[in-house]
């Protein structure tokens, strides 16, 4: 079991979340699973998954072999963009569950808000149900704008725990991210070290690692952790896994803060980077 103990915030709906996590996309099958039990040793708390993902049976699988009390491991799913519909979407976390072999999920979110289909504040009620139901623990939603928060909070009361959105040096989120922050709404950010690490490579970063004795990884996770956010890399080999989680013994000035946030590019992507989609809802 790992020696790192990762922090927890506070969440608007009384429950915590650990200040890092462990992103599982494209961890599927047999050495799925072993990764994913290779992080929860080194000290990650929190396996990130989604219905998309195809996986949710490995990170249940995870957990039951990690040798941790189920109680200490906060897993994540969420419902895909065409399951909207209330009842699909009560079905399609009652599957999640099936599929992990799990009583409940720590969070559940919603992948994505469809506005075409329009359907997401009745997938929204869906999750208020299975909280009430005791399905899951904490409600949220990822790649939400502000907009379609704040029409869940018009239409029902409930505001999200928790917002998964892009976010890196390239793509630094500021006013979503003060939104967020005024709402009482956690940000969590996928691809945390850019689209392909490129930004991993950038020498203002290389710079800031060489002042720190730290890798560039780290630097950009403990910028995300120094803006409120919590990133949830992934990585394969156990070194890397603990490379990412050891960054709570240091600080980045103001300035340095600075230098990485004004890599900010308008459609986040590095000057030399081609149009690439990423994530697949």
């Amino acid at each position: 079991m790992g020696d790192i103990s990762i922090p927890d915030l506070q969440m608007n709906d009384g429950n915590t979340i650990p200040a890092l996590g462990f992103g599982t996309y494209k961890l599927n099958g047999s050495s799925g699973v072993e990764t994913m039990v290779s992080a929860l040793k080194a000290g990650y708390r929190l396996l990130d998954s989604a219905f998309k993902y195809e996986n949710e049976g490995a990170v249940g699988e995870a957990v039951r072999r990690s040798g941790i009390a189920r109680e200490k491991i906060l897993v994540t799913s969420k419902i895909p963009g065409l399951r909207h519909r209330y009842n699909e979407a009560l079905y399609s976390i009652e599957e999640s569950l099936y599929r992990a072999g799990l009583d409940y999920y720590d969070f559940y979110f919603i992948h994505w808000p469809n506005p075409s289909q329009d359907l997401y504040v009745e997938a929204w009620q869906a999750l208020i149900e299975a909280r009430k139901r005791g399905l899951v623990r904490s409600i949220g939603c990822s790649n939400f704008l502000p907009e379609h928060i704040q029409r869940l909070i018009d239409e029902t009361g409930g505001v999200p725990a928790v917002n998964q959105i892009e976010l890196h040096p390239y793509f630094i989120q500021q006013e979503q991210r003060l939104w967020h922050e005024q709402h009482s709404i956690i940000t969590q950010s996928w691809s945390p070290l850019g689209r392909d690490n490129s930004a991993m490579q950038e020498p203002e970063i290389g710079a800031i690692a060489r002042r720190h004795g730290k890798s560039a990884a780290q630097i950009i996770l403990r910028w995300q952790v120094q803006l409120g956010a919590v990133p949830i890399p992934k990585a394969t080999s156990p070194a890397r896994q603990l490379e990412n989680i050891s960054i709570f013994d240091f600080a980045l000035t103001a300035e340095e803060m600075a230098v990485i946030s004004a890599l900010d590019r308008p459609d986040g992507r590095r000057k030399d980077q081609h149009p690439a989609y990423y994530e697949e809802y």
